[in-house]
């Protein structure tokens, strides 16, 4: 193969305005370190689930708004790019302590679920693929426990409420509502009540002792031997 077929394939974007030759197929993340950035905030796990670097963009002569994760999603040609470090929205001050887990709870906190028009745009934004207006529509039939059980793995990207026509904010939504089942609902583990138990007893202090005081090379031995179960 000659030297030009082996040439790395490069696409123009536009970070904050000004545009940088990248990459094809780097992630919204690497191409712009690619092009110098250093990032210092809006950036996590890297690996989608933390939900940290949401990012908006337009392509070129497109009139669309689009948003993603910069950790997951692909630069394209004449992208357009502004990252946000979070998706600004108020939450409401509570005290778990005094809700009871019902369907007024959540409306009494987050009267807004009610302007839910089914658009399913939400769930369209999802990067986690959740069913997030099926969510919203289970609290507004007062299951509680459905809604929890679908948003269970949301990352509080926020993606879904920038979206939304009815303005509801979404990721806080779902924070009560699985702090609510977890609290209420969900049956106890009598397997962690006895674990917390021993553990508040001291039964695994000179167990810790004796890991603390281990060097890097013995604590390595250690994560390799260890037994995974299949």
């Amino acid at each position: 193969m000659s030297n030009e077929g082996q040439k790395m394939r490069m696409v123009k974007i536009y970070i904050m305005g000004k545009m940088y030759e990248v990459p094809e197929g780097l992630t919204i993340m690497k191409a712009m370190e690619y092009a110098g950035y250093k990032f210092i905030r809006g950036v996590g796990c890297r690996g989608g689930f933390c939900g940290a670097c949401t990012t908006v963009y337009r392509i070129g002569n497109d009139y669309k708004l689009y948003t993603g994760l910069a950790c997951q999603t692909t630069v394209q040609d004449g992208m357009y790019l502004v990252q946000i470090p979070f998706v600004p929205a108020e939450k409401p001050v509570y005290d778990l302590e005094k809700l009871k887990p019902t369907a007024s709870t959540i409306l009494m906190l987050f009267p807004e679920i009610t302007r839910c028009v089914a658009c399913n745009t939400c769930t369209k934004s999802c990067p986690q693929e959740l069913e997030v207006m099926d969510a919203i529509q289970a609290l507004i039939r007062g299951d509680i426990a459905k809604a929890a059980e679908l948003s269970f793995d949301c990352i509080a990207c926020g993606i879904c409420s920038i979206r939304c026509p009815a303005e509801i904010v979404h990721y806080h939504v779902f924070q009560l509502v699985r702090r609510l089942y977890g609290k209420y609902m969900t049956k106890k583990s009598r397997h962690l009540e006895e674990r917390v138990k021993e553990i508040l007893e001291g039964k695994y202090d000179e167990e810790l002792e004796k890991l603390a005081q281990l060097g890097v090379e013995e604590w390595k031995k250690l994560y390799e031997s260890r037994e995974i179960e299949e």
